[in-house]
């Protein structure tokens, strides 16, 4: 066992923020939270003497191990750029936890990404939910399948009018999305119809059948939109075919604030400490998560890393706290409102009875002051930092 007392904890739950509270982890999770909590006498106890507490930090959107550190071709692994149509990847196959960056992440202070395949297809690929900390990702695992990548607007016309091939317009790039879908729903119905006639079953289709998991349901498309009408595009397809979905980047969201919200979709923004690098980002601003926020959309914030390197999650929170986010709205955005979005709130994202015992000591504020330091990180209930 291992107590953590004389913290100051967010515990980003029903219990609000604990003065001089204690946190006591068994086997990997937290089994009490509060104050005067007696522990027993064979358990390590870690004494905060003051400092801050959160829940690990989660970034609902980036690359993690499918990039790898200071090298080109030989470590990228987040996009097949052969073929628009690639369901059938899983995130899992390609990422390296070995790399530099794991560890940079959870002594920063995160501890679970959603993590995949980039946006150079119109359908990516499958999502994973993993921890920060392991040598083997099939131990790290928090969800997965855990979404099915789709991408509008410009990466994949750039990636495939470079080829000579379809799509190199946002109008293809939907059309082919609601094909791959339309052809899913009728690979469900012949399976059906294959149990009273075996005659009628379809010829096995793998792509088919990473995406019955959508048509049901079961996963969301994570949609990489950053324009406005890519992500109204989004939502009218998924409506077309009552599929799930959840909104990446969402870059020009704030001008559609009060839109999104009435659609009762949410946002997880970003990257947006980075420059203006396409057409379709001229719009980017730190302002983003507080109006869409203020209009009543639930925010999460993401970094895309590699992009914005994972341990700097944190201060992208901070930038949107000092363009208008109110502050422990911020620490939603990074702990409790994407583990809701990513719907592993069952497991992370706060500091409550039951789950993953994923803590972070901080020796200051980490979204408001540019020099504080991790004092500790646990993932697991095993002290990694």
């Amino acid at each position: 066992m291992i107590l953590i007392k004389n913290a100051k904890i967010y515990t980003m739950g029903l219990e609000g923020i604990i003065e001089n509270g204690s946190i006591l982890i068994e086997n990997g999770k937290i089994k009490e939270v509060g104050n005067d909590i007696v522990a027993p006498l064979d358990a390590e106890v870690i004494d905060a003497e003051g400092r801050l507490v959160t829940p690990g930090f989660i970034d609902a959107h980036c690359h993690l191990g499918m990039w790898e550190d200071g090298i080109g071709f030989e470590g990228s692994d987040g996009n097949e750029m052969v073929d628009p149509v690639t369901p059938h990847l899983r995130a899992i196959d390609g990422i390296n936890p070995m790399d530099v960056t794991f560890k940079e992440a959870y002594e920063g202070g995160i501890t679970c990404v959603a993590t995949g395949p980039g946006s150079a297809n119109v359908v990516g690929g499958q999502f994973a939910a993993i921890k920060t900390y392991g040598n083997r990702v099939d131990d790290m695992i928090v969800k997965e399948p855990l979404a099915m990548k789709i991408a509008f607007g410009e990466n994949p016309k750039r990636v495939y009018d470079a080829q000579k091939k379809s799509p190199s317009t946002r109008m293809a790039t939907a059309a082919i999305l609601r094909d791959t879908l339309m052809k899913t729903k009728e690979y469900i119905e012949n399976l059906e119809q294959s149990k009273e006639n075996p005659v009628l079953a379809p010829k096995y289709d793998m792509k088919m059948e990473a995406m019955i998991k959508v048509i049901k349901k079961e996963i969301p498309l994570k949609a990489h939109a950053h324009r406005a009408d890519d992500i109204f595009t989004a939502i009218r397809i998924a409506k077309e075919f009552d599929v799930d979905i959840t909104l990446e980047h969402c870059t020009e969201g704030h001008l559609i604030a009060d839109q999104l919200a009435a659609e009762g979709k949410c946002a997880i923004v970003g990257p947006s400490l980075s420059d203006r690098s396409k057409f379709e980002l001229r719009n980017l601003t730190f302002e983003t998560p507080a109006i869409l926020h203020n209009a009543g959309v639930k925010v999460a914030i993401m970094t895309d890393s590699p992009v914005i390197p994972l341990q700097y999650l944190p201060l992208c929170a901070g930038l949107a706290v000092k363009a208008g986010l109110d502050e422990m709205e911020a620490f939603k955005s990074i702990t409790i409102n994407p583990a809701e979005i990513l719907g592993i709130q069952d497991r992370v994202g706060s500091i409550e009875v039951g789950k993953d015992a994923d803590i972070v000591i901080f020796d200051g504020n980490p979204l408001t002051d540019v020099g504080c330091k991790t004092f500790a990180t646990f993932i697991d209930g095993q002290r990694v930092k």
